[in-house]
């Protein structure tokens, strides 16, 4: 969820800079480095998290059931936005 929210912002601030200022202000390699640092960031907090054995004896999600609830992407963009919005003041 943090590495979307990360992404969308990006994407956006990057789209919304090259039509409005027609140069992108942040460049690809910008971008790569976002990447690398916030899957860095994100590996380290799930290596860091101990064991939690309840989660053994939770039943399996079902296929049918979406990966990102409404409530995830609520989040996910608001938070977007609010980067987004503090980014380009």
């Amino acid at each position: 969820q943090f590495q979307l929210t990360v992404n969308i912002a990006a994407v956006t601030i990057a789209l919304v800079g090259a039509t409005v200022y027609q140069k992108s202000p942040l460049a690809a390699i910008q971008l790569l480095w976002v990447n690398l640092l916030m899957d860095s960031l994100a590996s380290l907090a799930l290596a860091s998290e101990p064991p939690q054995p309840e989660l053994l004896t939770r039943p399996p999600v079902n296929r049918s059931q979406p990966m990102i609830t409404r409530q995830m992407w609520a989040n996910m963009f608001g938070q977007a936005l609010y980067q987004i919005i503090i980014t380009l003041l």
